[in-house]
């Protein structure tokens, strides 16, 4: 069960972005150390719909399918299978936010025991303390 006395971990796009194409470099060293010390690794859907916004808007050159599938089996990262009704009852909570995408991204990690989220993003890092960059 997810959660359960594991050390879990959530990807915001960027760092999904960075793994997928090889750009390791990109991440700090803490991020690092924190893909390898989680027990579980985990993405939001959210991020699936993101990696598809970027796709078609040609910022990214593959697919979300094709990306997630390459994390999946290099990482072992999963999609997160949380209710999506309780995760965007917790979404409602963060107003710091205007962008749809980081309040799910963000919610989704904190209904799952406040899990730690390794993003880029300093807004996210200001307004969840379990971020990290």
């Amino acid at each position: 069960m997810e959660g359960t006395l594991l050390s879990l971990g959530y990807l915001d796009t960027h760092v999904c972005v960075y793994l997928h194409y090889g750009q390791a470099a990109s991440l700090t060293a803490e991020a690092k150390r924190q893909i390898e010390a989680k027990d579980e690794l985990f993405i939001s859907p959210m991020v699936l719909l993101e990696l598809g916004y970027l796709f078609r808007k040609k910022r990214i050159a593959h697919t979300a399918p094709v990306l997630f599938a390459t994390l999946n089996a290099s990482f072992g990262i999963r999609v997160c299978t949380l209710p999506f009704t309780e995760i965007a009852m917790e979404a409602l909570n963060i107003e710091w936010a205007s962008d749809p995408f980081d309040r799910i991204i963000v919610a989704n990690a904190k209904i799952n025991n406040e899990a730690t989220l390794i993003t880029r993003d300093r807004l996210i890092r200001k307004n969840y303390p379990p971020a990290v960059w």
